[in-house]
């Protein structure tokens, strides 16, 4: 069975893998449209123990949109397409350079190189009930489960104010949760101050992950609505820290780093 095909069965495909505070990526590079993804190939390459193994697959190609400088797709590992990765949108702009505009499929995300950091400006977040989208109308700042709130930063996002600790035992329920008909990530965050928390990401498709970009934007959000932090907030996870934020009226900036792991090559006839 091969789950890369190509226009040459000999052909190999180089990718990169990049991480934003350890939520790790495989990037592949499909501007010269050489590769067609299936989700078993997707699945297979981001298996941590069969495949090469990342959090999302990150698939680019030539934009379709005025203004874009390349289309992004953000896979999950379970094979499931997501709408937006703030921490893959980092390296995207790092892989890319020149600050790039990125094309998802929720709109154009413009970056920035600032020193050794990188900001994506992630566009205005989605608060009613119908755009997250949930299942039924209902209070998005204060959901009844667990008196959470939620959001959608080009992905819907239920953030609750729990201990981190929780992430692990809670997410994987949630994340399934009849109140959300496309599923949802599930971020448990403790406020620390007016300007600081600290959150953990039960991820849609992926699982517990050591950072999540965009549930850190939704975090602060859905904070800064209940008066919990303002709008400049930095977020504490796992492997470091992301500082976001929220305009008056406008969109959601988020900055941090994006580091190079390493490059390889897939070949086509040998990737099962």
């Amino acid at each position: 069975m091969t789950f890369i095909s190509a226009q040459s069965a000999s052909v190999k495909i180089a990718f990169t893998k990049m991480h934003g505070l350890g939520n790790d990526f495989i990037v592949l590079d499909n501007r010269s449209n050489m590769i067609t993804l299936t989700e078993v190939m997707i699945r297979h390459i981001c298996d941590r123990h069969l495949g090469i193994g990342c959090d999302q697959l990150v698939l680019l190609s030539n934009p379709t949109l005025e203004g874009a400088s390349v289309r992004v797709q953000f896979f999950n590992p379970d094979g499931s397409e997501a709408g937006a990765c703030g921490n893959a949108s980092r390296c995207v702009a790092k892989f890319i350079g020149h600050n790039p505009v990125i094309e998802t499929q929720n709109g154009l995300l413009p970056t920035f190189k600032e020193g050794e950091l990188y900001r994506v400006v992630m566009g205005v977040p989605k608060l009613a009930w119908q755009d997250i989208p949930l299942s039924h109308e209902a209070d998005t700042a204060h959901l009844p489960l667990y008196d959470g709130a939620a959001c959608s930063m080009g992905n819907p996002h239920l953030t609750l104010f729990r201990p981190v600790k929780e992430a692990a035992l809670l997410g994987p329920e949630l994340e399934h949760h009849a109140l959300f008909p496309q599923r949802a990530n599930i971020g448990f965050a403790e406020i620390l101050s007016p300007t600081h928390m600290r959150l953990r990401v039960w991820e849609r498709g992926a699982g517990l992950t050591l950072a999540c970009g965009s549930g850190a934007c939704a975090a602060v959000v859905n904070a800064a609505r209940r008066n919990l932090v303002k709008r400049k907030c930095t977020v504490t996870m796992e492997k470091g820290d992301l500082q976001i934020i929220w305009e008056e009226n406008g969109p959601v900036h988020m900055i941090g780093p994006a580091e190079t792991v390493f490059t390889g090559q897939i070949l086509m006839d040998q990737a099962v």
